[in-house]
């Protein structure tokens, strides 16, 4: 019971008790003792009373942060114990989950949706001290800590931001028209055309499923112990998350694939430019201004900016005549350092901004990795086929958030 309730329960009763000695008309001298004793101890509880309420206010307010952040440091630390060599020999020799491990994938199967084991997209990272080596695990060889499946990406530097989905499809609702000003031309006159609010739809839907294969030698599992679960990450992240990443720019939207910024241009309404020329600070800052222009930035710092590195070459070896200045210089004066890479394609480049708090693109991803065993293709040789089906989808919500400039290598 709180401290707080027990002083108000006794200062009830002291109220009480001295309501009967006060309607007496000739109380003892026991009796005035006790009254003088209990309006004592009533004043004293007064004081000990606030006090009680100012001490537990603060231990609400502890506890209420501590609530509202528990959720999220119980999610880590659980997920720091899931063990993908578990769910090796799971599929492998048929063992049973135990543990976190266990109590991870039976909440992702109480979603449904999953044929083989599912993996949590974070259970992916390397972690800290775990053991590597370039063709079979060697425990005694270190090697850096690998960065999560999607926030190393171009993608993610360009400002697309991911979201996790359990099921059904996920839509935008983007304002095409809306409210306009006018002013009267007349006193009596209107002041301008009514116009409709209208909106258009972006969904993300979970329409496009790849997979991602491995083998495990019998060999690997036998000698490997568990320096097998980095291997699986490290494979696992690498190619899953280099084909997030190329969809995301280069989605063709066919043959299974969602549709990316470049080929999905039109559809998503981008603004496509073709250069025609050698690359300079001038031609990326034309769409710069083109942005500023349509009301999506104020500050040139608030571009993202992506490029293949020939373009970076380019701009480097472009010195200003009589200067040691060259095109790079200038360009990441104004806009920071671009993400190279050569996802983008040869001679364009991608201009986003985030705007208004919605991000150029997002990338749906659908619950976790479905790792699935193959048990006929390697069963001569007692091999471990593994396949981890992931369900994703992209879209852009605005195209005025993105720029593309095309033939930035030369005419």
């Amino acid at each position: 019971m709180l401290k707080s309730v027990e002083i108000a329960r006794r200062q009830s009763e002291i109220r009480q008790n001295l309501s009967e000695l006060a309607n007496k008309e000739t109380p003892s001298e026991d009796e005035v003792r006790k009254m003088g004793e209990l309006d004592t101890e009533y004043r004293s509880n007064e004081t000990r009373y606030r006090a009680a309420l100012i001490a537990e206010d603060t231990e609400r307010r502890e506890a209420g942060e501590e609530l509202e952040t528990r959720s999220d440091r119980e999610w880590v630390e659980i997920m720091g114990r899931f063990e993908l060599r578990q769910v090796a020999f799971a599929l492998d020799e048929g063992r049973a989950l135990d543990g976190a491990t266990k109590e991870i994938i039976d909440e992702m199967r109480s979603l449904g949706g999953y044929q083989g084991i599912p993996v949590p997209y974070a259970a992916l990272e390397t972690r800290a001290g775990e053991t590597v080596a370039a063709d079979n695990i060697d425990p005694k060889a270190i090697r850096p800590v690998i960065d999560r499946i999607f926030p190393g990406s171009v993608a993610e530097k360009i400002g697309v931001q991911r979201i996790s989905i359990a099921q059904g499809s996920l839509a935008f609702p983007v304002a095409t028209s809306g409210a306009i000003f006018g002013w009267q031309t007349t006193e009596l006159g209107d002041v301008g055309a009514q116009k409709k609010y209208a909106t258009t739809e972006r969904s993300l839907s979970p329409d496009h499923t790849g997979g991602a294969q491995m083998v495990i030698s019998r060999k690997a599992m036998k000698q490997s112990g568990e320096g097998l679960e980095a291997a699986i990450r490290r494979d696992l992240n690498a190619v899953i998350g280099a084909e997030l990443d190329r969809v995301v720019i280069n989605g063709s939207g066919a043959t299974g694939e969602p549709l990316g910024i470049i080929p999905g241009a039109t559809t998503y309404g981008i603004q496509s430019t073709p250069v025609g020329a050698e690359a300079t600070w001038a031609a990326f800052r034309a769409e710069v201004v083109a942005f500023m222009q349509a009301n999506a930035i104020s500050s040139a710092s608030q571009v993202n900016l992506a490029f293949d590195p020939a373009i970076w070459a380019d701009l480097d070896e472009a010195l200003i005549a009589g200067t040691a200045v060259s095109e790079w210089d200038r360009l990441t004066k104004h806009v920071g350092t671009p993400a190279i890479s050569n996802v983008i394609p040869a001679a364009s480049s991608i201009m986003t901004a985030n705007v208004q708090g919605i991000a150029p693109g997002y990338l749906g991803l659908y619950g976790g990795v479905d790792l699935i065993r193959d048990p006929y293709t390697k069963a001569g040789s007692g091999a471990l086929v593994l396949t981890g089906l992931v369900t994703a989808d992209f879209t852009v919500p605005r195209g005025l958030q993105t720029r593309i400039l095309t033939g930035l290598a030369g005419v």
